[in-house]
């Protein structure tokens, strides 16, 4: 049998990291858990390949500073971000960054577990992030150029008064391609939307 697959939850929130601890043993990962990015950061060199549950928010030093600091060292444990509600922006920069994912507190079980499985096949094999790219670009292809230029400017990190703005169109008219593109994607949340159109942007 092989050995469970090791993930590294990175939240200065003590209720989280039990949460998250019980929710990854009972579905067969092995979880080592840390308060905080130094914490972390004192041990990733040594840690075996696995994915790394990342909290942008921690003070001392945040998720995407600690992502920075695994990049310089060499070390390309794949990252999930952890978000909270309204971090979409600080999302995006870890992605743009090179993290593999990111998910929205508080997640659903499947999804988080989705999250993790995607990370870990990533990390097996690259030609995964090229299969996750082209599968990306087929659900982005069903959108009009006016949905996609809306997705665009969500992805800049815009708000829909700018991105009606920047197209010459109202904020209403917005709100309505971003809920028909998100009904197209199939996503139930913004952040879902945004990880399709970055998958697509890595290939």
């Amino acid at each position: 049998m092989s050995e469970p697959y090791p993930i590294y939850v990175v939240d200065d929130d003590e209720a989280i990291r039990r949460s998250l601890s019980f929710m990854l043993k009972t579905s067969g990962y092995a979880v080592q858990l840390f308060a905080s990015g130094v914490e972390f950061l004192r041990e990733a060199g040594d840690l075996a390949p696995g994915c790394v549950l990342l909290d942008v928010r921690m003070p001392d030093i945040d998720g995407l500073e600690v992502q920075r600091e695994m990049r310089a060292r060499g070390i390309m444990l794949p990252v999930v971000i952890m978000t909270g509600h309204g971090d979409i922006d600080m999302a995006v920069s870890a992605m743009k960054a090179g993290a593999s994912d990111f998910i929205e507190k508080p997640f659903e079980k499947a999804a988080l577990l989705g999250c993790v499985e995607a990370a870990r096949k990533l990390s097996l094999a690259d030609r995964g992030a090229s299969a996750r790219a082209k599968d990306a670009h087929a659900r982005l292809n069903i959108l009009t150029e006016r949905e996609r230029e809306v997705l665009d400017g969500l992805v800049e990190g815009l708000p829909n008064k700018t991105i009606a703005y920047d197209l010459g169109i109202s904020p209403r008219t917005v709100e309505i391609h971003r809920a028909n593109l998100m009904h197209k994607l199939e996503v139930k949340s913004l952040a879902e939307a945004l990880r399709i159109a970055f998958h697509a942007s890595q290939d």
